[in-house]
């Protein structure tokens, strides 16, 4: 099962995030949550890790719509969009396609809605 959309660039991380921020903001999605795993692992754990960085990327309008088919679908929220240091000036970018998963379920409304939001993504991580 392919579960998400990615590619890989010739980018600064740093910069390479703040371009991704402000894609995401055009197509909709607010930043909820960004979790800098690299920092945990040493502050955690004492292990260093390649640069990775979770945006938890949401869609009010997406959201407020799937929660009110399924309910428990929060537990899938927010969409997952990585930023991992591959090598020096190498990034990548990967985000969750929201469509293989949530067809799972077997509720054709909510996959259709999975779709548009897996269409958006695909096309954010292409054109990047």
């Amino acid at each position: 099962m392919k579960y998400a959309f990615s590619k890989t660039l010739n980018e600064d991380y740093d910069q390479l995030i703040t371009r991704l921020e402000a894609a995401l903001k055009n197509i909709g999605f607010g930043i909820v949550s960004t979790i800098h795993l690299d920092k945990t692992f040493k502050e955690k754990l004492g292990v260093d890790y390649k640069r990775y960085t979770i945006l938890g990327a949401c869609n009010p309008n997406f959201a407020i719509e799937v929660l009110g088919l399924e309910e428990q679908l929060g537990v899938l929220l927010p969409c997952n969009v990585v930023v991992i240091e591959q090598a020096e000036g190498k990034v990548e970018v990967a985000a969750m396609d929201p469509a293989e998963i949530i067809k799972q379920i077997g509720n054709e409304r909510l996959t259709e809605i999975a779709c548009k939001i897996s269409e958006k993504l695909n096309v954010l991580i292409q054109d990047l």
